[in-house]
């Protein structure tokens, strides 16, 4: 088995028997600065810091390619609920300055078998930095 990377408890992995990856990986970031006008003159900009950076990504989730569609679903939702800060890696590379909160998901469950449970689940989710203070 091949770990591509995590966040928090969710293993992305490929192996002869699963395959569980992101794709289209969004990393963003903004500065804050504030706009001071003066009489006559040019506006003066002042630099405050930044925002909290931003991932976005999405998950094409397959049970015939060994993904338990509804437990990594879980783990997002209690990832989520729960304000855990988790931390993310790609690769040999650790995302942020220390951990993230998933902040939104979206799930759409392209396909079900006839029982009507879900095989293949399209998954959007959206990450926010979280600092130590």
């Amino acid at each position: 088995m091949a770990v591509v990377g995590h966040l928090g408890d969710v293993v992305f992995q490929v192996s002869e028997d699963v395959l569980e990856t992101l794709s289209d990986f969004e990393w963003s970031g903004t500065a804050r600065y504030a706009v001071h006008q003066r009489h006559g003159g040019n506006a003066l900009t002042e630099f405050l810091g930044v925002e909290p950076d931003k991932i976005r990504f999405s998950m094409m989730l397959v049970r015939e390619l060994g993904v338990d569609i509804v437990t990594e679903l879980v783990k997002l939702w209690n990832m989520e609920r729960s304000g855990e800060a988790v931390g993310m890696s790609i690769g040999d590379k650790g995302y942020g300055k220390y951990r993230w909160n998933l902040v939104k998901h979206d799930i759409k469950y392209t396909h079900h078998d006839a029982a009507g449970n879900p095989i293949v689940a399209e998954v959007a989710v959206e990450l926010q930095e979280y600092l130590r203070s």
